[in-house]
């Protein structure tokens, strides 16, 4: 894919630890925003496969119980 350039304004301390931080990673500024914004954009195989996943947890849910409710809804609010 092709890339293409754009501007950003960033303040000076962030663009110091961000150089700092990509040195660590060996790699530039611009692949950690270009990563951060794929991983926040879903463009990666991993949000995807990681979404998926949440969803089938929400849909057959990880086996919480609640025990029986002993108390109405007035006898919450009452004064």
């Amino acid at each position: 894919m092709a890339s293409r350039n754009i501007t950003l304004s960033i303040s000076e301390d962030l663009i110091r630890r961000a150089k700092v931080l990509a040195a660590q990673r060996s790699t530039s500024v611009s692949a950690l925003v270009s990563e951060l914004l794929e991983q926040l954009s879903g463009a990666t195989p991993d949000y995807a496969e990681q979404w998926a996943a949440e969803e089938l947890r929400m849909r057959e849910g990880i086996g919480l119980r609640v025990g029986a409710v002993g108390w109405s809804r007035a006898e919450l609010h009452q004064r």
